[in-house]
């Protein structure tokens, strides 16, 4: 679920009862100048009198947690079998990438002697301690889930992923077949000798470690053979009589290492097995105003590739003796070695849930189109539609293609059109909101992008469409100095008779139609002059040298998302004391920052209602007596990623929608935008959703105040499922 913003799906039918961590307490262009940020402080210095020291979960750990309980949707039997298998794939993306970045960041803190602590208090040393155990553990359940349950029940449908051991003799000839014209011609075997030095490992490459031994000596040799990248994982092997015409598939290592003695003729294989090695690459572009930040961000990807490796995964079949091997020539600490049966790298599974099975996945869904936008006889153009009134569309149930997209597109294409200024952090390679900005600049409109090249893992991507909008005569921004630009807007300047008129898109996910069909979110469609007037304002902070650090309508980070949201739980405090209606409700990815988690305690100490649903990380500890007894917390996984971030103030009664998750590097480190909804059926909009995800009945994971998840409502309790009553309201 990459983001890093991995991708879970659904629970359905009987909850999966999460099996508890372990007990807490054993857990001791050229760029623009950014506008001055605001200062982050320490965890938690201000109003903190009343407060206990160990108030917060940590914040590694709250992720393990996360992972986990999407391995428990693979565990979990009533979902459709493939789309398990999808589970696993996204459960072992998501550890590729926390490794990379949130061990590596600890690592190196660790390695340079930084004494910082993190909120909880633990030393990075001791983070990385629980960590290694924590994985080591959950990526034994993921291979005991692969080998034990979904493997079997794939082969009882006819898919099956066979060892060469398994193949007949017709099979094998083919088989070798295929190696001998498309694998053998790109392997290259790299012999380790006094003339060869050890080999570069590139991250998160499957290889094969092998030792072979001259037949006439009694010398063993290491050599190292890469398991080609750009050639299918799985190996396709139609078999005869197979049920459902469908193939087996044959793991690429499998076929390689059958092949072992056409790589090394005239020598022995004494052994071989599989390793895989993750690397650091959490790089930090070293800006400077009087260097091209493209040029900048590029010579920082190329050494990417070298980082150092903070994980190695072996087969658990792998001798002592190559395994000290290895250890010596990547140097890795023996803390940082999984050893797992079976398959390595699961990400790869993906391949086997595009199989033509539909009836072991989930039924398809068509996303409706908004009725503002519905068809009639006569077609209203997005921007009449807009001037009759505000759109708040929600993602995917309603289509992205038909409302955000269309919206640009026809910006794009009206001759009344003057301008087009978006924000764009990541969308698909072959977007056709970049379509339409590049037919908008070829049309002699005004384009402005603001694009995000530091979005991690998308940078390169966001570098090739980024001068494809250049070239076409887009002007590119590549952001502010010291901050990433993470919000989610556009705005569309038209002459409507002697009048001009501003025509607004705020929302909670990326111009991506891709995953718009997978990720659940928001977006505003305005033609408001104060949201325009803001938008205006913020452009020229992001494009030139404005100052703006106040807007009419919007709260804008790092300025003003923390500041607006703890003065708005002060208020509800005040609200409760003065006897009239109060209560917050939160939806967002993460809830770290310890200041907004600090205001939220001390709205539960005064009897505040918090309710807060959150997907991944939170480091607030609910229904702590005297600190948060008014405080729940859930957590939805399903289908689709949960991913709009909300805010209800029910005394103010005030609806916040926008990009910003509750962490520092939202709220410190870049720019985000929040936006209040007030028109009347929009707001009843959110509440639905509030309603919704917050329903007893409702399948979610509890956060007890120990810090452990619990599955509910409990097993053989009938149950509801958020996302698929959404799919039924939209549908109906």
């Amino acid at each position: 679920m990459n983001n890093g913003e991995s991708t879970d799906t659904s629970l359905r039918s009987e909850p999966v009862v999460l099996p508890p961590p372990s007990p807490r307490a054993e857990r001791p262009g050229s760029a623009q100048s950014a506008p001055p940020a605001a200062a982050a402080l320490p965890a938690a210095r201000t109003h903190t009198d009343g407060l206990p020291a160990d108030r917060y979960l940590n914040r590694e750990l709250s992720w393990i947690d996360f992972n986990a309980r999407v391995l428990a949707l693979a565990e979990d039997t009533s979902i459709p079998l493939l789309e398990r298998a999808k589970f696993l794939s996204i459960f072992a993306s998501n550890l590729d990438e926390f490794y990379m970045v949130r061990v590596a960041g600890l690592k190196r803190r660790a390695e340079t002697g930084l004494s910082v602590r993190s909120a909880d208090g633990l030393s990075p040393r001791a983070q990385l301690a629980l960590i290694a155990s924590s994985t080591q553990e959950l990526a034994g359940r993921q291979a005991q889930v692969f080998l034990d349950s979904v493997l079997p029940a794939l082969k009882a449908e006819g898919i099956s992923i066979i060892r060469w051991s398994e193949l007949t003799e017709d099979e094998r000839v083919r088989m070798t077949r295929y190696f001998a014209e498309q694998v053998f011609p790109v392997l290259t075997p790299l012999a380790v000798d006094p003339a060869h030095p050890f080999p570069y490992i590139s991250g998160l490459s499957l290889n094969l470690a092998v030792t072979v031994k001259d037949r006439d000596s009694a010398g063993e040799h290491f050599a190292r053979v890469k398991v080609p990248d750009n050639v299918e994982r799985y190996v396709r092997v139609d078999r005869a009589g197979s049920s459902h015409g469908l193939p087996a598939f044959l793991p690429l290592e499998e076929l390689i290492a059958a092949h072992l003695d056409v790589l090394f003729p005239g020598m022995e294989i004494v052994e071989h097995h599989a390793f895989r090695v993750t690397r650091n690459a959490d790089f930090e572009v070293e800006e400077d105003r009087d260097e091209d930040l493209l040029k900048a961000l590029e010579r920082e990807l190329a050494r990417r590739r070298f980082g150092s490796p903070v994980r190695l995964e072996v087969s658990d079949d792998m001798t002592e003796h190559m395994l000290e091997l290895l250890l010596r020539e990547l140097d890795v600490d023996p803390a940082d070695v999984v050893q797992l049966p079976g398959l390595l790298d699961l990400s790869s599974l993906w391949q086997v849930h595009a199989v033509d099975r539909p009836d072991l996945k989930d039924a398809p869904f068509v996303p409706a189109t908004h009725p503002a936008f519905g068809e009639r006889e006569t077609p209203k153009s997005v921007f009449s539609t807009l001037r009759d009134g505000d759109v708040l569309v929600h993602h995917p149930y309603e289509s992205f293609s038909t409302s955000v997209q269309r919206f640009i597109e026809q910006a794009a294409a009206d001759t009344q059109v003057l301008a087009i200024k978006q924000t764009l952090y990541r969308t698909s390679g072959d977007s056709p909101i970049v379509d339409a900005l590049v037919a908008a600049a070829e049309a002699g409109k005004q384009v402005v992008a603001l694009v995000e090249i530091k979005a991690r893992f998308d940078e390169q991507a966001n570098i090739k469409w980024a001068r494809k909008l250049e070239q076409a005569g887009v002007h590119v921004v590549y952001g502010l100095v010291g901050l990433k630009t993470h919000c989610k807007t556009a705005l569309v300047v038209r002459r409507e008779g002697s009048a001009i008129r501003r025509y607004c898109h705020i929302g909670t996910g990326n111009y991506n139609p891709k995953t718009a069909r997978l990720y659940e979110d928001v977006g505003l469609l305005t033609c408001s002059p104060e949201i325009g007037a803001d938008l205006t304002d913020l452009f020229n902070t992001l494009t030139g040298y404005s100052r703006k650090a106040q807007y009419r309508n919007l709260l804008v980070a790092p300025l003003g998302v923390r500041k607006g949201i703890i003065e708005r739980i002060e208020r509800e405090i005040e609200h409760h004391e003065a006897g009239r209606p109060s209560g917050v409700r939160l939806k967002a990815n993460a809830l770290v920052d310890e200041q907004v988690i600090d205001a939220l305690y001390r709205a539960s100490k005064a009897g505040v209602p918090v309710d807060i649903v959150v997907r991944g990380i939170c480091a607030l500890k609910p229904g702590v007596p005297g600190l948060s007894d008014n405080i729940r917390v859930r957590s939805i996984l399903g289908r689709f990623l949960e991913h709009s971030r909300l805010l209800h103030f029910r005394g103010s009664d005030e609806y916040w929608i926008g990009s910003a998750d509750m962490m520092h590097r939202n709220l410190d480190r870049r720019v985000e935008v929040m936006a209040q909804v007030k028109d009347p059926r929009l707001s009843a909009q959110l509440d639905g959703i509030f309603e919704s995800a917050l329903d007893p009945a409702t399948r979610c994971w509890i956060l007890e105040a120990d810090g452990t998840w619990t599955a509910s409502p409990a097993p053989g309790t009938a149950a509801r499922d958020h996302q698929v009553e959404l799919m039924r309201s939209r549908a109906s």
